[in-house]
């Protein structure tokens, strides 16, 4: 029995398992990554989480703050920020910590019209923390539940564009 086309389907799918389709799923996963840091970026706006704008711009690939790693050979993406507070921001926080049993603390610094800032040397002005939560924005939250559903459809799109590409 002779199957027609056969040996040209072998050589490529010889050819994908080589390194065509996984060079244009690096490629296609590396912009993902790029949307999903926009998506992050424009949800620290839209709930408006971002003061001093260290948060927003830790979102950004190559920033000191930015946590970037892509892995070619098993196609990961590791995406995020080395900024200790942006768990804070997004999960929400107490004011003061708990176990410390305190219900305030002085903080140092100035206050510059309507927005303090924190200066560790300061000893003349300050202002003082009472115990209270501050809710979270939900910034990342928000962020991965749109880019969960858009990866999904990107990813489907992509591989029946490869196949197409491939098989015709």
């Amino acid at each position: 029995m002779k199957i027609k086309g056969l040996n040209e389907l072998i050589k490529k799918l010889d050819k994908a398992a080589n390194g065509g389709l996984r060079k244009e799923m690096t490629l296609w996963l590396e912009g993902m990554g790029m949307e999903f840091l926009d998506i992050v970026q424009d949800e620290i706006i839209r709930t408006q989480t971002v003061d001093t704008r260290n948060l927003l711009n830790s979102f950004k690939k190559g920033n000191d703050e930015n946590v970037w790693e892509l892995k070619s050979g098993g196609l990961a993406l590791l995406v995020g920020t080395n900024l200790d507070y942006a768990s804070y921001a997004n999960d929400g926080h107490f004011t003061i910590d708990p176990d410390k049993n305190l219900d305030r603390r002085w903080v140092p610094g100035r206050w510059i019209g309507d927005r303090f800032e924190y200066d560790p040397d300061e000893k003349e002005s300050g202002m003082l923390l009472k115990f209270t939560w501050v809710d979270g924005t939900h910034y990342w939250d928000n962020a991965l539940a749109i880019f969960e559903k858009m990866f999904h459809k990107s990813l489907e799109k992509k591989v029946q564009t490869w196949l197409d590409k491939t098989f015709k």
